[in-house]
């Protein structure tokens, strides 16, 4: 994070109570130790109390503030649950990110007996996203007062191939987004769209092909989320997502095209049985044209 932008981050968050989601590893732990350090209470949400407490551990070791509240985000009476412990337990919640999420890396035809596969992903990064939204929604409707941040991702705009089931759950929470946006508008919310290219996180760790093509690091994904909350914009993508998008508007059979060529370039995953895979020179320059795209 530049000089200029921690500045400007520290002045916005100093003093406020903010919720991230998926805060015990990958982008929501570096967020949430970016917004302790510069001042804000952070309430750490995520399924295991045991990695949770290590990070509150962590927090206030260097001075910070942090609350832990376990919750399953693909439980909705456990998001109800945590809810209402939340707003017994602070004043009010200034800024939400929704950060936690699942990505499957898989084929529509390699999908056809897993069903399962949609609902599960669906489950945790459209209905839980939106659940907690609801929860907390009308307390920040009555202060007039705060921000939502989704965090999408860069396939949303591009129509990442092998990712129908998580990219279909993302597009989901943006159309939810861009519709409430018009809504809280009067009562000075902002919801903000982050498509997120991809993130070396633990999550695409299964995907060994992802070791060998450009990626953000999770400070580079937190500087993201530290850049929406101090300008409080509708979307944030990357020059890559933004050309993706305005292709599929005017061409989208060139995106199409484009798509097709990673599509057949990259390997389905071989995680599942171990095998160690690694790009060609081919595939190394494709993957490099379109830095932080899913293949």
């Amino acid at each position: 994070m530049n000089a200029k932008l921690k500045k400007l981050f520290q002045q916005k968050v100093d003093g406020k109570t903010i919720i991230v989601t998926g805060a015990s590893s990958g982008i929501g732990l570096t967020v949430s130790k970016y917004l302790a350090q510069a001042g804000a209470h952070v309430l750490l949400l995520a399924r295991t109390k045991e990695k949770l407490d290590e990070v509150k551990a962590e927090i206030e070791a260097e001075g910070g503030k942090a609350s832990v509240f376990p919750c399953d985000l693909n439980d909705m009476e456990s998001i109800d649950a945590v809810s209402k412990e939340i707003l017994a337990a602070v004043d009010h919640i200034d800024i939400l990110v929704n950060n936690a999420g699942r990505s499957i890396r898989r084929a529509v035809h390699e999908s056809v007996d897993r069903f399962h596969d949609f609902e599960r992903t669906m489950q945790l990064n459209y209905f839980g996203a939106v659940r907690l939204v609801l929860n907390i929604l009308p307390h920040m409707m009555q202060r007039k007062d705060g921000q939502i941040i989704n965090i999408s991702s860069i396939g949303v705009l591009a129509n990442a191939t092998r990712f129908s089931a998580y990219v279909a759950s993302k597009a989901a929470l943006d159309a939810f987004s861009r519709c409430l946006s018009a809504e809280v508008h009067s009562h000075k919310i902002a919801i903000t769209s982050i498509y997120m290219p991809l993130v070396r996180t633990p999550m695409i760790a299964p995907t060994k092909i992802y070791k060998y093509v450009p990626t953000l690091s999770p400070e580079q994904a937190a500087d993201l989320i530290a850049y929406a909350i101090v300008k409080r914009p509708k979307k944030i993508a990357t020059n890559l997502g933004r050309l993706a998008s305005i292709t599929y508007a005017i061409a989208p059979d060139v995106n199409n095209i484009l798509m097709s060529i990673g599509f057949n370039l990259f390997p389905s995953s071989t995680a599942s049985i171990g095998e160690q895979e690694k790009l060609n020179l081919i595939q190394r320059a494709y993957a490099r044209l379109f830095p932080g795209e899913h293949w």
